[in-house]
């Protein structure tokens, strides 16, 4: 040993996520690095007179969880402007309602109000365009789904974004309207509720980004997230997070998936020369990401077989969803940035999503041969064995939303039915096929904190308790282990994190009851007592 440790945290239940040695009782930490691990005796020996002791009082420690897809940077950019409509926040239709219309007499005249969390299916349906006029006050309002794929708008906002007079639809968007009448419903789809998100936010700033940021990771950390991959990283995200990076306000380590839906991103990485893994143990770019597929519960993702049970007025009849992108010009898209390096990630969702996004990957690999491309389908929520089969011969990674399951899945089952929910992130039939399945919350599109994700893979259940795919429950363990080194292998960063074993990151989770030991039902409830990044307090509650 060259020098004491900085920190150790002793008389713990430490579940290192390392077949090797799957639980100890002590791990020391210096520079920033994982320096021991194993009883409590053994690791005292890396004790100084300024080592910080923390004794974990038979606490359970986990290693820092890793969130593989969310959305922190425009989180970040909207926490201080949009309200907050998610259930169980707001209780119903009415209450944000009543709340627009309080809110929209004090905005000025040209002011837009904006929501977003919004879940339909928990809130009693979508507000109606006339409904969403009479509480606007005469401003623009609009409503993001909770999806962040369609959105409601009155018709100040039609205006205002410039969909009012359209006849035609958006290209790879849809503007539903009344069948009897042809007037728009209020609800937009897709590309149709990306225009008025980026009317919105045309004028955000890095700083915008960089303020509701600080905000954002302090929720992650005190639920023990200690690293993040950001999904379609926006140019102002990656600027905030190199500018936090700088001033050493990062509390966290930011893995960048840069952007394809924002134009000309992807390709300047390309021009540049940038490869996937660029960066540091704080800010690495780990690849590039496009979203084809869209939302199973908004009724948009691809699927073969059509959507069940109650359709929204304007909905198309045998709906079977939408893909955002051609399938020349997708192929393309991935097979430039394989070419150049980087890793390609992609949004598939539906069956047809899964399997549209794998034949441009496919084309990619057989033209850019390589076994261990890291290549990675985002969200993988209905991969039926078909699918499984392709992707495990493929080695394409399934990133797996597993917090839909938990926020969402009540939504999957009214809309595709019991019977699909078999083959809904079918984690058990990863394990089985040998492939590496990470999970995730998509934050803020769901509830951020891991143990709900984690409790919904054992338990298979919702958040009002319905049972999902019961045969496809996975072990605590297992459960852990996709949340923190499936997380890691996701990023290429395996070697440095998701596991506690040194030479590793010193990045902690503890936790205030034994997740191993606790009845399944208690999982999504457990708090996280203290969170460290790096050897230091992140986070203590």
């Amino acid at each position: 040993m060259t020098r004491p440790a900085d920190t150790i945290v002793t008389r713990a239940k430490v579940a290192t996520i390392d077949a090797a040695m799957p639980f100890c009782e002590a791990v020391a930490i210096s520079g920033g690095r994982i320096v021991a691990v194993g009883s409590a005796a053994e690791v005292a020996a890396f004790a100084g007179p300024d080592t910080e002791i923390i004794d974990a009082g038979g606490r359970t420690v986990l290693p820092g969880f890793i969130e593989s897809h969310c959305h922190a940077d425009v989180y970040g950019a909207r926490v201080h402007r949009w309200a907050d409509f998610s259930w169980p926040r707001v209780g119903s239709k009415d209450d944000v309602l009543a709340k627009i219309a309080a809110a929209t007499p004090d905005l000025p005249p040209d002011a837009w109000f904006v929501g977003f969390r919004y879940d339909d299916n928990k809130l009693g349906g979508f507000p109606t365009i006339d409904e969403l006029d009479r509480v606007g006050n005469g401003r623009p309002v609009f409503i993001y789904r909770t999806d962040h794929h369609n959105g409601v708008v009155n018709n100040a906002a039609l205006v205002r974004s410039g969909l009012a007079e359209a006849v035609e639809d958006p290209p790879f968007g849809r503007i539903d309207r009344d069948p009897a009448t042809g007037r728009p419903t209020g609800l937009l789809r897709e590309n149709a509720a990306y225009v008025v998100v980026d009317e919105i936010s045309k004028d955000y700033t890095v700083g915008d980004f960089t303020k509701g940021l600080k905000q954002v990771f302090a929720e992650f950390l005190s639920y023990g997230i200690t690293s993040i991959h950001n999904s379609l990283t926006q140019s102002n995200g990656i600027r905030a997070y190199q500018d936090m990076r700088a001033a050493g306000e990062l509390p966290l380590r930011v893995g960048i998936m840069v952007s394809g839906k924002e134009n000309g991103l992807v390709e300047s990485y390309i021009r540049a020369g940038i490869r996937s893994g660029l960066g540091d143990e704080w800010v690495r770019i780990i690849g590039v990401e496009w979203c084809p597929d869209c939302s199973t519960t908004g009724r948009t993702a691809a699927y073969y077989e059509p959507y069940v049970g109650a359709k929204v007025l304007g909905e198309p009849e045998h709906n079977t969803g939408m893909l955002l992108y051609s399938s020349e010009d997708f192929a393309k898209r991935v097979m430039d940035a394989t070419a150049a390096g980087l890793a390609v990630f992609a949004d598939g969702i539906g069956d047809r999503g899964i399997d549209y996004v794998l034949d441009a990957f496919e084309a990619a690999l057989h033209a850019y041969p390589n076994s261990d491309s890291r290549m990675r389908v985002e969200h993988t929520c209905y991969a039926t064995p078909a699918i499984r089969e392709r992707m495990r011969r493929l080695n394409v990674i399934p990133s797996s939303a597993a917090a839909f399951l938990y926020d969402l899945g009540d939504g999957y089952i009214r809309v595709r039915g019991e019977a699909a929910m078999q083959d809904m992130w079918p984690h058990r039939s990863w394990k089985e096929l040998g492939v590496v399945a990470p999970a995730h919350s998509d934050a803020p599109i769901c509830h951020p904190n891991p143990l709900r994700g984690i409790y919904a893979l054992v338990a298979r259940k919702t958040d009002t308790g319905q049972s999902l795919g019961a045969a496809e429950a996975i072990s605590v363990w297992d459960a852990v282990k996709a949340y923190t080194l499936d997380g890691a292998y996701a990023g290429r960063e395996e070697a440095l994190k998701g596991s506690i074993e040194v030479g590793k990151l010193g990045d902690l989770v503890i936790l205030d009851e034994d997740i191993f030991g606790v009845d399944v039902e208690r999982i999504p409830h457990i708090k996280v007592s203290r969170t460290i990044v790096g050897g230091k307090t992140a986070y203590r509650a």
